[in-house]
């Protein structure tokens, strides 16, 4: 069972790539924190806190991997 749950998630996953004109894959964050189970984004920060200084860490330079980015959400008030 846990192999069809590797696989599954492995899916998902990739079925949220996007992808830039050149072809280079990336994930929106706020996609990754619902893949991961995090309902609230205050809790998924820590996490992306946390992945940043493991890149770092392992000699990687954290602006390579992380971007920066705002996206717009539609607000229930249509604003």
């Amino acid at each position: 069972m846990e192999n069809e749950l590797v696989h599954a998630l492995t899916e998902s996953f990739e079925g949220h790539a996007q992808e830039t004109e050149n072809g280079v894959e990336f994930w929106l964050a706020r996609d990754l924190q619902h893949l991961l189970g995090y309902s609230e984004w205050r809790n998924f920060l820590n996490v992306i806190g946390k992945a940043e200084i493991a890149c770092e860490g392992s000699g990687h330079v954290i602006e390579n991997h992380f971007v920066g980015i705002n996206k717009m959400v539609e607000l229930g008030s249509g604003s």
